[in-house]
C-alpha cells in the first residue's frame, strides 16, 4: 500500500526555494537542474507530482524524493545534456518492495523518451544503489527533462536521491554491439516488400504468433551475459537451438539447425534459470514464445535483426513474492492456486493444476545495437502506446510462458538463481529472416492471431 507522510517544509540547498512536498500535490519552484555530467538532487525539481521530501541516509545526506508510484513525476529544467554522443543515465534509488521503472522524457509528460531506469527492491527504503542505463542519441545541451515513474500497482515502490547525466562523446562502450546497417537496411527493405497474406473472415484479431517449444538441455553457460565463459553461470535451462552454450554466436547459431521449437526456420535460442524442488531439477514440460504487440496500432512494428538479443527480469532480486505480487509465478489448470508454499513466495496447485509462468520482454528498440552493457539498455516497455525518443523502433513483444510438470508443495521450489523473484529469460534471435518478417508482416502489422506456423 502507498506509504502517507506528514507534509514537510524543507529548506533547499543554495538558491534553491523552500518547497512544500506532500504526497499526491503539486508544487512549482523557481530551481535549475545544470549542466551534464555532474549529479542533479531529486529535490531540485521545479515541479512534481505525487513526491514527498524526506531525509536521506544515503551518502552526503540532504534529502531523497519519497513515497514514489506509479504516475508520480518530477520536472527538472535546463539539464545540459552536453553534445552529442553517448550519454550514460544513473539514478540512485532505494525501495523495499515492488518494482517498476523510472522513464526519463525531455519536453513534456509524454515527450520524446530519453532513457529508461529499471527499479527493483534494494533491501529497503534506504538502503542505496546506483542504476544506470546508457544512450546512443539524445537531445542536445540544456534541456527541460521529466522523471515519471511506472510501476505495476498503486503503491509505492521506489526512493529517488539523485540522477546523474554524463556525456561519454562518440568513444566506443564496451558491451555495446551495433548493428550492421548495411545488413539491417537489407532486412528491412525485405520486409517492407513482402505482401501481407489475405486474412480470412473469422480469425481472431490479435497481434500474435508463436514458437512452440520444447525443453532442449541444461548447462552452467550463458552466451550474452558470459559469453566464452563455460561453467560461469549458474544453471540454465535452454529451449531452442540444440547447439546453445557458452560460445554461441549469431552464426553458430545460424549454422547449427537442431531445433527443440517449431517452426524449424526459428532457429533461436531461448532460455531460463533451472527449477529446483527438493533438490531435483524440474523441467518445463514445454515453453511457448509468443511474439505479440501491446501498441494501439501495430502497423509500424518490424522484425528482429539476426544476433538481437535481450534479458528480461533480474537475476539479482532476492524479495518475497506473496500472493497477489506481480510477476509471480502462477497455477494453470483445473483447480488452480489451493495455497501458498511455508515461505509464501509460491504457489501450491491443485493436482489437475500446473506451476506456471509469463515473463514479458521489451517492445520498444534504439534501433542502433544489438546488445548493451546491461542487455537491457537498448531496449525499453512502452507505456504510453508509442515508441519514440530514444527507442523509436516497435519491436514484437515477446514473452515466455513455461509450463512445469508440478503442482508444488509446502516445501516450495526455487530457482539455480536464488528466490522466485529472481526468475528471468534471455532471448537470442536467429529466426530466418524472411519467416519472421512473414509472420510480422501477417500476423502482428495486420492484428490476427495466427499458430506456430504463421498460419491464420
Amino acid at each position: 500500500m502507498r506509504r502517507y507522510p506528514i507534509p514537510v517544509y524543507t529548506l533547499l540547498a543554495g538558491a534553491l526555494a523552500v518547497v512544500l512536498a506532500a504526497a499526491l500535490s503539486l508544487t512549482v519552484s523557481a530551481q535549475q537542474a545544470r549542466a551534464a555530467t555532474v549529479t542533479v538532487q531529486a529535490e531540485s525539481y521545479a515541479a512534481q507530482s505525487g513526491v514527498a521530501l524526506e531525509a536521506t541516509a544515503d551518502t552526503g545526506g540532504g534529502q531523497n524524493a519519497a513515497f514514489l508510484a506509479n504516475g508520480d513525476w518530477m520536472r527538472f529544467d535546463n539539464v545540459d545534456l552536453g553534445a552529442a554522443g553517448r550519454l550514460t543515465v544513473s539514478a540512485r534509488i532505494a525501495s523495499a518492495a515492488g518494482s517498476g521503472t523510472v522513464e526519463l522524457r525531455t519536453t513534456s509528460l509524454t515527450g520524446p523518451l530519453l532513457a529508461v531506469v529499471q527499479t527493483s527492491p534494494t533491501g529497503g527504503w534506504q538502503n542505496w544503489v546506483t542504476r544506470a542505463t546508457d544512450v546512443a542519441t539524445h537531445p542536445t545541451g540544456p534541456q527541460t527533462v521529466f522523471a515519471v515513474l511506472r510501476g505495476a500497482t498503486s503503491d509505492d515502490f521506489v526512493n529517488i536521491n539523485w540522477f546523474s547525466f554524463v556525456g561519454e562523446g562518440d568513444s566506443a562502450a564496451s558491451g555495446w554491439v551495433p548493428v550492421d546497417q548495411a545488413k539491417w537496411n537489407a532486412q528491412l527493405a525485405q520486409f517492407r516488400a513482402m505482401t501481407p497474406a489475405a486474412v480470412p473472415p473469422g480469425v481472431v484479431r490479435v497481434p500474435e504468433f508463436n514458437a512452440t517449444c520444447s525443453y532442449s538441455h541444461s548447462k552452467p553457460d550463458d552466451p550474452i551475459v558470459l559469453p566464452g565463459l563455460p561453467g560461469a553461470s549458474h544453471m540454465h535451462s535452454f529451449f531452442g537451438n540444440r547447439s546453445t552454450d557458452a560460445f554461441s554466436t549469431t552464426e553458430s547459431l545460424l549454422t547449427n539447425t537442431p531445433t527443440s521449437c517449431a517452426p524449424a526456420n526459428d532457429l533461436s535460442a531461448y532460455w531460463i534459470p533451472t527449477l529446483y524442488e527438493g533438490g531435483k531439477a524440474v523441467e518445463a514440460e514445454g515453453m511457448i514464445v509468443y511474439y505479440g504487440s501491446r501498441l494501439p496500432d501495430p502497423s509500424a512494428t518490424v522484425p528482429f535483426p539476426q544476433g538481437f538479443r535481450m534479458i528480461a527480469g533480474d537475476a539479482k532480486a532476492q524479495t518475497p513474492t506473496s500472493a497477489g505480487s506481480p510477476g509471480q509465478f502462477w497455477c494453470a489448470g483445473e483447480g488452480g492456486e489451493i495455497g501458498r508454499s511455508a515461505d509464501g513466495n509460491w504457489p501450491v496447485c491443485a493436482p489437475k493444476a500446473h506451476l506456471t509462468h509469463q515473463l514479458v520482454f521489451p517492445d520498444c528498440w534504439d534501433g542502433r545495437n544489438l546488445d548493451s552493457p546491461d542487455h537491457k539498455s537498448h531496449v525499453a516497455f512502452t507505456y504510453d502506446g508509442k515508441c519514440s525518443g530514444a527507442y523509436p523502433v516497435a519491436i514484437p513483444n515477446v514473452s515466455f510462458v513455461v509450463s512445469y510438470p508440478t503442482s508444488g508443495s509446502a516445501a516450495g521450489f526455487r530457482l539455480a538463481s536464488g528466490m522466485a523473484s529472481s526468475i528471468h529469460g534471455d532471448f537470442f534471435n536467429a529466426w530466418d529472416n524472411a519467416a519472421l518478417g512473414q509472420r510480422v508482416k501477417d500476423c502482428i502489422t495486420q492484428r490476427a492471431k495466427c499458430n506456430s506456423a504463421g498460419a491464420f
